[in-house]
């Protein structure tokens, strides 16, 4: 009987790059930065900001639920 820690380890596991979500916090992050700058935007140039932190939080919300289910996000 061989014990856990001499298990060989799982390949699946080994093909995926490890990802802390540093990036997408760091999209969110840059991206809610700039709602700080909205006030003394024209109402016409709100909505790419707006967007652009809509689009921050759907992508890192995408990218954990690929990474909790175990599927990849980057498919060819």
């Amino acid at each position: 009987m061989t014990s856990p820690w001499q298990q060989a380890p799982n390949p699946a596991m080994l093909a995926r790059p490890a990802d802390d979500g540093q990036p997408a916090v760091d999209a969110i992050a840059a991206a809610v930065a700039r709602l700080d700058e909205v006030r003394e935007l024209p109402v016409a140039e709100h909505v790419e900001r707006f967007e652009a932190a809509h689009a921050a939080l759907t992508d890192a919300l995408s990218k954990a639920d690929n990474l909790l289910s175990g599927t990849s996000a980057h498919r060819s």
